[in-house]
């Protein structure tokens, strides 16, 4: 996927989860961070960012931050590029049990949620839920990096839907270069994991996939281990 234009700057601040402080040409401009993880790893004062121009109607600030520069290489922290990625990745037939000729619905609602996506590829229908995955350490990708209601919520529906029939996954979309593995985060938020491992058990199908930033390009890659043990 092309990400299309983007200028680069340097981060200072974050004054709350939704707006940095960069240093855009030598002058200071607010930038929207359109993740609302915590992201302390990565958004370091000094760090490169890059920022994407936004529309002005009703908008606070004139850009987002849509990258920030790891010693890996960009990392994407564009939390509504993930769905994306796996639409443009399931189209293309690049993912593992997912043929090309699948048909696909955004946002079914199924008990009291809105999931992702739902499909229909040929045997029982499929919910999946995508989550983007921001934060590596020694080469894990670790999910979440701050705590997460919904995303327990949404495991629940995904048990819910395997007992029902259906085919369910759970999907992370790495975009830290440095991934090799995925784990739950424990310390962060440990009935995220404990829920993910019961998920697993009760056989929603967990993925990972490195989506790596080259150039302009960002596009679902390699499918990565899953680690689940506690």
């Amino acid at each position: 996927m092309d990400i299309g234009e983007y200028s680069e700057a340097v981060f200072l601040e974050r004054p709350n989860r939704f707006l940095a402080v960069v240093e855009l040409d030598g002058k200071n401009e607010q930038a929207h961070v359109p993740d609302p993880g915590r992201l302390k790893e990565l958004l370091l004062p000094g760090a490169r960012v890059r920022l994407r121009a936004a529309p002005a109607h009703g908008r606070r600030t004139a850009w987002d931050v849509i990258g920030v520069k790891c010693p890996q290489g960009w990392v994407n922290i564009d939390s509504r590029l993930p769905n994306l990625l796996f639409a443009e990745a399931l189209r293309k037939g690049r993912l593992e049990g997912f043929p090309a000729g699948c048909s696909m619905q955004a946002e079914p609602r199924f008990g009291a949620s809105r999931l992702d996506f739902l499909l229909e590829c040929g045997g029982p229908p499929c919910l999946v839920e995508v989550k983007g995955c921001t934060l590596v350490v020694e080469g894990l990708a670790l999910f979440p990096d701050a705590p997460t209601i919904r995303g327990s919520r949404h495991l629940e529906e995904l048990i819910k839907a395997k007992a029902a029939g259906y085919r369910a996954c759970m999907m992370m979309v790495v975009k830290h270069p440095g991934g090799e593995a995925f784990a739950p985060k424990e310390d962060t938020d440990p009935l995220f994991a404990s829920t993910l491992r019961r998920a697993a058990a009760a056989g929603v199908e967990v993925l990972a996939y490195l989506a790596p930033w080259r150039g302009r390009n960002i596009s679902i890659e390699t499918r990565l281990p899953i680690r689940l043990d506690a």
